[in-house]
């Protein structure tokens, strides 16, 4: 027998193979008796069902695009078809706030460098000091686009900053700078120093006990009126030092959890090699600690990412704002909020489900790492 009749052979009892586990598995959970099998066809009726209906509202009878706001013919088939040219007519506002239109390639760029950084950070090959040199190449590089101000780049004040480019960075520095806060927010509830133990103490269940629409209340209204006359602080900067704060508060209850996790013996092993507290923990229970609790970490870290929308309420133009904004602000498309946030909602569930397969990943590899 030839090469290829073998491989087309093994082919098909393999197929053969899958075909009787999935009929197996079929019998034994959705037809296993007559109630069950009743079950299973009204629920894939009822499936069937939606996902058509869904299919012909947001493919088949879709408008996509119309000629010069002119959306008559949207109304028209309203509750009958999406109205995608809202998105087509408005993507760059929806992605940038009311950053200058001719300057709009500069934020864009910034994007792309945020993707790039975090698909780098992704990437275990990358894992050295040149990432961390990158992401302050990185960043500096971003500050210097959303900025300007230099290379003939024109100045653009963080009030007119708005869209993706305000939600990365309100997650990303928000994820960089409260994640160290909180590790040393955890390590001195920790702490046999009374004093410090106290103070991250009062700290965690003060932050934790109100909500963030309260901080950033908090920081955009009522800290003003508490500094001098001659001394203001940037809006954008105020909502990140309490996305921070509130981040590092939850960021720290998360690593508590993973450091009582760890055994009594590793501490004692540490203090047998003769490592002083910080090299015990820095080599050998933090790694620990964080491994255990890398599913509640990525969970902090998505709960965080999609609470930047909150900022909207201290008229910070985000993801959310500049997509709401499209539809309170012009009578063209006011109407059409399902399609908006729908086309946000995607985003956002872009970036959120690929920090959590990520930490899979993550999870998973470390695990054969440990058994090996």
């Amino acid at each position: 027998m030839s090469d290829a009749a073998a491989s087309l052979n093994n082919r098909t009892a393999f197929g053969a193979v899958l075909g009787t586990r999935a009929g197996q598995w079929a019998r034994s959970n959705l037809f296993s008796g007559w109630l069950n099998t009743a079950v299973t066809l009204v629920v894939a009726y009822l499936l069937a069902k939606a996902i058509f209906a869904v299919a012909s509202w947001a493919l088949f009878n879709a408008v996509w695009d119309v000629p010069d706001n002119q959306t008559q013919v949207c109304r028209d088939l309203h509750g009958i078809g999406a109205c995608w040219a809202l998105i087509t007519h408005n993507y760059r506002f929806i992605f940038f706030g009311t950053y200058p239109y001719d300057e709009q390639w500069r934020p864009a760029i910034a994007v792309l460098i945020f993707i790039a950084l975090y698909g780098a950070s992704a990437m275990r090959r990358f894992w050295s000091i040149k990432l961390l040199y990158a992401w302050i190449a990185g960043l500096a590089a971003i500050g210097i686009l959303m900025w300007g101000g230099i290379f003939g780049m024109p100045l653009i004040e963080t009030d007119r900053w708005g869209g993706l480019p305000i939600t990365l960075i309100l997650a990303t520095f928000g994820a960089v700078i409260a994640f160290p806060f909180g590790v040393f927010l955890a390590l001195g509830r920790r702490s046999n120093l009374p004093a410090i133990k106290t103070l991250c103490v009062v700290y965690i269940e003060l932050i934790r006990g109100v909500p963030l629409v309260s901080m950033l209340f908090m920081a955009s209204v009522m800290l003003p009126l508490f500094l001098p006359q001659d001394l203001t602080i940037n809006k954008l900067l105020r909502a990140q030092v309490a996305v921070i704060m509130f981040a590092a508060a939850y960021l720290a209850e998360v690593v508590r959890g993973g450091l009582q996790a760890i055994p009594k013996g590793q501490y004692e092993a540490a203090n047998a090699l003769g490592l002083t507290y910080w090299q015990g923990t820095w080599f050998i229970i933090l790694p620990q600690a964080l491994r255990i609790v890398i599913p509640p970490l990525v969970n902090t870290f998505i709960a965080m990412f999609k609470d930047t929308s909150l900022v909207s309420i201290i008229a910070i133009y985000d993801l959310l704002n500049a997509a709401s904004g499209t539809i309170n602000t012009e009578p063209a498309w006011r109407g059409f909020g399902m399609e908006a946030y729908l086309f946000v909602a995607m985003i956002y569930w872009i970036f959120c489900f690929s920090m959590s397969k990520y930490s899979q990943h993550v999870e998973a590899d470390l695990s054969r790492a440990q058994k090996r």
